[in-house]
């Protein structure tokens, strides 16, 4: 029996040296700060975070959980809105409240984690560093600890600032689809031969084989671009801003063959697993395109790309495979709204 003595003696000496440096040497609560810059603009940065619908979808503290649900609650932005969250695989739960709002500025969070009554209060600053560039400050403050508890504060401040890390790519990713859109619209000049600068792309979609006869080939696009645009949004759950717009990649000269040979993709930030052999990853890289913008009948858009390999032949370019990217989604039997690029090279 001596030893069980000694075992419980050796316990309480454990616990209270624990607790001794604990209430010595570790802050019940912890406060720090946070400073990150994102490349966009701050009226668009600003609605991904005072929106707590956008902020769930990119927060890393969320989004890297597939079993994690959420309920939104009214005004759904902005000073007053709320969420409330849970994970049916870990457990985790909580509460997200948005206490403050001064527009372009300044957010107030309060989020409750499971049965804590206590929250940690979290402060965003928005400061426009120039117009495409904002700069965010996040100022922390966490809820008491117990002395039992409070070791989780030497780790809190380094696992804020991971989580915030991939959060960050996140909003970035979604952004960087949202800006393109934005300024690709304000910017087209239809049946203008231009030059751009093309970044590369990462494609998921399909390969296809199929006809080319009259109205044959749209037909068989818009069918297509259907069944990539389900697997992107219902299998893997994107939602619109998370992807780019439809891209379709041919051989620049086949427009004229009886039987097209395409790949059909949509742009995604990066590669995961696809359990359905249909679907494939295609990778475009970085170019020098000749471009035009093209809205009209489906056919007739071999005016443009006619002019596109006249131009790359008068100023001595090789090409690489025609890119036709969708500004509005294919539909059988309707106009076509696209822009027909042309990589080029020496």
């Amino acid at each position: 029996m001596r030893w069980i003595k000694y075992w419980v003696i050796g316990i309480i000496l454990v616990l209270g040296i624990y607790a001794a440096s604990m209430y010595f040497f570790v802050e019940e609560s912890k406060s720090f700060r946070v400073e990150k810059e994102i490349n966009y603009p701050i009226e668009k940065v600003f609605p991904q975070f005072n929106n707590l619908q956008n902020f769930y979808r990119w927060n890393s503290y969320f989004s890297s959980s597939k079993t994690m649900h959420a309920d939104f609650y009214s005004p759904y932005e902005g000073q007053g809105s709320a969420m409330t969250f849970w994970d049916d695989k870990t457990g985790k739960t909580g509460e997200l409240f948005i206490r403050y709002q001064n527009l372009n500025s300044t957010l107030k969070y309060q989020l409750f984690e499971g049965k804590n009554s206590n929250p940690t209060l979290i402060n965003l600053k928005f400061s426009k560093v120039s117009p495409t560039r904002t700069k965010i400050i996040w100022f922390v403050h966490t809820p008491k600890q117990g002395l039992l508890n409070r070791s989780l504060n030497l780790f809190t401040e380094d696992t804020f600032v991971a989580d915030l890390d991939r959060s960050i790519a996140g909003l970035g990713n979604i952004l960087s689809n949202k800006v393109d859109r934005d300024n690709l619209f304000a910017n087209i000049k239809y049946d203008t031969v231009m030059v751009e600068e093309q970044e590369g792309q990462l494609l998921l979609g399909v390969n296809v084989s199929t006809k080319n006869g009259k109205d044959a080939l749209l037909r068989n696009i818009a069918l297509n671009h259907n069944k990539v645009y389900n697997y992107m949004t219902t299998d893997l759950a994107k939602r619109d801003d998370e992807i780019g717009l439809p891209v379709m990649v041919t051989a620049s000269n086949n427009f004229k063959d009886k039987e097209v040979s395409y790949f059909y993709g949509i742009p995604v930030s990066k590669r995961q697993s696809v359990s359905d052999n249909n679907f494939s990853f295609r990778t475009i890289n970085n170019s020098r395109n000749y471009v035009m913008y093209f809205k009209g009948n489906f056919e007739a858009r071999t005016g443009a790309i006619k002019q596109l390999l006249l131009k790359a032949k008068k100023d001595t370019m090789r090409n690489g495979d025609l890119l036709q990217t969708f500004i509005e989604p294919p539909v059988s039997g309707e106009e076509v709204n696209m822009k027909i690029s042309l990589p080029v090279y020496r």
